[in-house]
């Protein structure tokens, strides 16, 4: 199941299929290398991260980004940067 609010775009589906293949969980990526809880449970909700938290799961799996993400074409949204 797609992990995505409607109407996004982006999704992180792509993040929990890289802790799965370096068979790393979430309780061990809060407790042992300190991610924070609140970025971790938006992640999960398919809700806003910013581009620093990407970098740092980037830098802290060994990754690219689009193993963390993954731009999907859908409904059109606003632009958020003009609210």
């Amino acid at each position: 199941r797609e992990r995505r609010s409607p109407g996004f775009m982006i999704t992180y589906e792509p993040f929990f299929a890289t802790l799965k293949r370096k068979r790393i969980t979430t309780y061990y990526l809060v407790n042992t290398y300190g991610f924070s809880k609140g970025p971790l449970d938006s992640l999960k909700q398919g809700r806003n991260i910013n581009i620093s938290t990407l970098d740092y799961l980037c830098d802290l799996l060994q990754c690219g980004p689009e193993d963390i993400i993954r731009y999907t074409p859908g409904k059109k949204q606003e632009n958020p940067a003009q609210e």
